[in-house]
């Protein structure tokens, strides 16, 4: 649970250093991946981590706790995934470690509509008046701690500016996010200690539930580092995981489930994603509205799943290509054109072979047919 209150003068100073306003993504949605590979998501935390390193056995108290963890997370239609791959990319995005990706985990279970009896609520369990200082909308029908979106983007700046306060030290960076920046330089200084050189566990007057927190987050990185070791585990993982991006509610927009079906989402999903609109209703606001949702091909853009199933395929943990026929597996940020010149083919003949158009979105995971029906 977060508690801490910063002062004012430190909301002003965040406000102006680090807050600046966010803007709608731009990109092309004909060319941005609609979906990665689970096992990429992992990679990409695997690859974030300050301290990658366990020790079997450290921590076995919340080892036990947190050991669904990693089931959660590779089971299929479950949005664990998905969100943590979301927070991953935003963390990595501020050159964060991933560490923190695991908060979450910690707090909600990854839970969007999580809520505590004692007042916290959302993916980082932020009290209302965290929430407040870290300007996350609040208001009469939107608590801005149920929007995925609001709170990881409060949340991150927020774990940033504690990063660089505690010189870069990820343990410091969490005991300050649960107790409190200046609870943590108290701490520093009645031990004696700069945060350049500190030894976290003989912090003086540090509680012993700041101190758990920080042992919490690294038992959970030795779960899943234990989790890959087996490879049912991977298999799992290995599979197309929907890429979630915040998109802006046009103005005047007041059904969300109308909204998705008009933008080809699922509405179930996006109201799921999305618990701040209680209901699927939005209140009439002057700002601009995000929402967290699956990134979806262009209204010009046909999806490659719209192709004959015979050219284009989604691969499956039961099935695999004919062994008789060259295929590829398409990965992130690959193009017809470098996949076309990896095997020294012709892009038309490339497309022609999938039945693919000009428009047609690749996503990762998609499998491709390199060889002629009569080669």
């Amino acid at each position: 649970m977060t508690r801490l209150r910063a002062p004012a003068w430190f909301c002003g100073w965040l406000l102006a250093t680090a807050l600046a306003p966010a803007t709608a993504q731009t990109a092309d949605p004909t060319t941005q991946p609609l979906t990665r590979s689970g096992r990429e998501i992992y990679a990409e935390f695997r690859a974030g981590l300050a301290d990658p390193t366990c020790d079997t056995g450290s921590s076995p108290r919340w080892r036990d706790h947190f050991a669904a963890a990693p089931r959660r997370m590779a089971a299929p239609g479950s949005d664990v995934l998905p969100l943590f791959g979301y927070v991953v990319d935003a963390l990595r995005a501020a050159s964060l470690p991933t560490e923190f990706a695991l908060i979450p985990f910690v707090e909600s279970g990854y839970r969007p509509a999580a809520r505590s009896a004692a007042g916290p609520a959302g993916l980082w369990q932020m009290i209302a008046v965290t929430a407040r200082d870290h300007h996350v909308p609040m208001r009469p029908g939107y608590d801005g701690r149920l929007s995925p979106v609001d709170s990881t983007r409060a949340a991150v700046r927020y774990l940033k500016t504690l990063h660089g306060m505690f010189a870069g030290d990820w343990r410091l960076a969490v005991m300050a996010y649960n107790a409190g920046e200046y609870r943590v330089f108290s701490a520093l200084r009645r031990s004696g200690q700069v945060a350049s050189k500190a030894d976290p566990d003989k912090l003086v007057g540090m509680s012993g539930i700041s101190r758990a927190y920080v042992r919490k987050l690294h038992a959970l990185s030795c779960l899943l580092d234990q989790a890959d070791d087996r490879e049912e585990w991977l298999r799992a993982l290995d599979r197309p995981v929907p890429i979630l991006k915040p998109l802006t509610l046009p103005a005047g927009t007041t059904d969300l489930d109308r909204w998705a079906a008009g933008q080809g989402e699922d509405p179930a999903v996006v109201r799921r994603l999305n618990p701040a609109l209680a209901g699927g209703r939005i209140a009439r606001v002057h700002e601009p509205l995000q929402v967290l949702a699956p990134a979806v091909a262009g209204p010009m853009a046909p999806a490659l799943d719209a192709a004959p199933v015979a050219a284009v395929q989604t691969p499956s943990l039961s099935s695999s290509p004919a062994p008789s026929t060259r295929t590829h597996v398409v990965g992130r940020g690959e193009s017809l054109w470098t996949i076309a010149r990896r095997y020294k083919l012709q892009v038309a003949d490339l497309m022609a072979r999938n039945a693919l158009q000009a428009r047609s979105v690749l996503r990762p995971g998609m499998v491709l047919h390199l060889d002629a029906p009569s080669d």
